[in-house]
């Protein structure tokens, strides 16, 4: 599946990753703001999008809620430059050098990323009844606030699994892993049979990181762990349960198949992996939920698709998830239309519009709760991810690479990109973190 690099839109994009609370059940389905716009003179709002493909996923609701809004708002003109995570993050550092940032623009609702946002001014202050009254929670909007008010707001529930497809390990023979033993088996027998076991987006590093977290909640049934040790509470050195992970995502990294290869995947080159039927398992997020209505992909692959849990060890049922409320979006707080924008991010997350029709594409797994009549069948795939979540026993939270400064995040994420790709040993990956923790708290 080709996605485009990046490009400019005469629209307005919103991205809001929404929380972590289930999405159904409250009495409210929304309280409508005075969203039309009463002014006659035309207003042109910039906005800068990590969602460049308009055509499939959470980028063809955007642009829907988009095209609505317009419609409604005739004098409102809308520009939107968007690009894909990693070129993202560089064209939004650049704006914010110059202290130009765009009217609306993207950010990920972590310490690592929304902290120095909100510290530095950058942010306009958003209307949190507003957003309480459209059935967000307060946990949904704990990333996107400081000092009691609130800066950003969220999109969706944002958790790792493991997309599968059931036809590729049908053919060999093979069932899909209910266990870790059965994990590592299947990628020793897809790999001899010529089929890469895992994409993985090695190369942006951040999923190995996700995937070492994943793999210290395996080892050691603690959520709470591996925030322990990133907090100085514990030694990352001399922990088993933390060496018995590293030394596991090594192990996984190795029957997966050449870490050559391995290590070249980035986002769109797993993607394309997996949906081109290339290889039979892809970590990733509960946001490709998307790929089962993209035209773009063959029915043959859509069928196949489902989605589990990272399978746990066989004498562990661990139910615990890694998962955070992600990303989401902000008003520059020196923004000339101010007031439009604002009236614009409550158009798209008011209760009747981003998850409603979400649920109805297909597209999210909201954290808004909606209780209003739903216009759609669900999904195969949305009914596995539905079930991941419901299932789970505990919730993560902000990962532990996005817990702390901007620094803490590259160096955990390199060091777990190392780790994975065998160029330092587990005791030198863990020594290395205790040196970063003691860094953190030096600089404090």
């Amino acid at each position: 599946m080709k996605r485009l690099k990046g490009y400019r839109f005469k629209y307005v994009i919103f991205f809001v990753f929404v929380g972590i609370i289930s999405f159904v059940g409250c009495e409210n389905n929304g309280e409508k703001s005075d969203y039309k716009s009463k002014e006659s003179k035309e207003v042109t709002i910039k906005f800068l999008s990590n969602l460049p493909e308009r055509t499939s996923g959470q980028g063809k609701l955007e642009q829907l809620l988009i095209d609505r809004y317009m419609e409604e708002n005739p004098n409102v003109k809308v520009e939107v430059e968007a690009y894909q995570d990693e070129p993202y993050k560089q064209r939004f550092k650049a704006y914010a050098i110059c202290n130009e940032l765009p009217d609306i623009f993207f950010i990920w609702g972590q310490p690592s990323f929304f902290n120095p946002v909100m510290q530095g001014g950058y942010a306009s202050e958003l209307n949190l009844d507003y957003f309480y009254k459209n059935n967000f929670s307060e946990d949904s909007l704990k990333g996107f606030k400081m000092n009691d008010k609130l800066y950003g707001i969220p999109k969706s529930t944002d958790y790792m699994v493991l997309y599968c497809n059931k036809d590729v390990f049908s053919r060999l023979n093979l069932k899909i892993p209910s266990n870790y033993e059965e994990l590592i088996d299947s990628c020793k027998k897809l790999r001899s049979s010529g089929i890469n076991p895992i994409a993985m987006n090695m190369k942006d590093k951040w999923p190995m990181a996700l995937l070492y977290q994943e793999l210290v909640l395996m080892e050691g049934n603690n959520q709470a762990l591996i925030y322990k040790a990133i907090n100085g509470d514990i030694k990352f050195s001399g922990n088993e349960t933390l060496k018995k992970a590293a030394e596991d995502l090594q192990e996984l990294l190795e029957v997966n198949g050449d870490i050559n290869l391995s290590t070249s995947e980035d986002y769109n080159l797993s993607m394309n992996l997996f949906t081109q039927e290339k290889a039979a398992m892809y970590y990733m997020g509960s946001w490709e939920l998307g790929m089962y209505n993209n035209p773009a992909l063959s029915d043959r692959f859509k069928k196949n698709i489902t989605a589990i849990k990272f399978p746990q060890k066989n004498d562990n049922d661990e139910k615990g998830l890694i998962a955070w409320n992600g990303g989401g979006y902000a008003i520059s707080a020196k923004s000339t239309v101010k007031d439009e924008a604002m009236k614009l991010l409550e158009y798209m997350m008011r209760a009747d519009n981003w998850p409603k029709n979400g649920l109805e594409m297909g597209l999210i797994v909201p954290a808004q709760r909606y209780q209003g009549e739903l216009d759609f069948k669900e999904s195969p795939l949305q009914k596995e991810l539905a079930k991941i979540l419901s299932n789970s026993t505990s919730i993560s939270g902000t990962s532990w690479h996005d817990s702390m400064t901007p620094d803490f995040k590259t160096v955990s994420e390199e060091l777990s990109y190392e780790l994975a790709a065998g160029i330092i040993s587990p005791d030198n990956f863990l020594s290395q973190m205790d040196q970063e923790v003691t860094k953190e708290k030096i600089n404090k």
